[in-house]
């Protein structure tokens, strides 16, 4: 499961429809509607929140938006509550926005490389998705920091 703390912008369409997946997800087990996932660890930012259901559903708004702004058609209904039903924001550490950054330019230069070119190529510092708001600090400790791939031999 990947929540991704960057601006949903990033996202080629795997990306997007996957986090979208991925949250409805996430909105389930939030509302103890599974028997999987209960204890994924990019949950943990969201149950910290006084309100974790109303959170996730910021979260699903958001991407929902970026879905919009490009005539996809996400089905907004699944999301079991409005869209301001949580005012606050969560907080994002700048080095988990570089790590993520890093890690999506890694696979959308591996499965689209036009994708790659029109989205991130140029990206050096990374926006959050607006339910997050950017604090000083390293990656998250709920992040399962995977080590980059080193290029194949020529």
């Amino acid at each position: 499961m990947r929540i991704w703390s960057l601006h949903p912008r990033y996202l080629d369409q795997k990306g997007l429809v996957a986090c979208w997946r991925e949250t409805l997800l996430a909105q389930k087990v939030l509302q103890g509607l599974t028997k999987g996932y209960r204890n994924h660890p990019q949950l943990d930012r969201f149950r910290a929140c006084d309100q974790p259901l109303e959170a996730i559903c910021a979260y699903l708004h958001g991407i929902c938006d970026e879905a919009d702004s490009r005539n996809y058609r996400f089905d907004r209904s699944k999301i079991v509550t409005a869209a301001d039903s949580f005012p606050a924001q969560i907080s994002v550490t700048r080095g988990q926005l570089a790590y993520e950054l890093a890690f999506l330019k890694e696979k959308v230069a591996g499965r689209d490389r036009a994708a790659f070119a029109h989205r991130l190529a140029d990206i050096e510092k990374a926006q959050p998705h607006p339910l997050f708001t950017v604090v000083e600090g390293e990656i998250e400790p709920w992040e399962k920091v995977k080590e980059p791939s080193s290029p194949s031999p020529a």
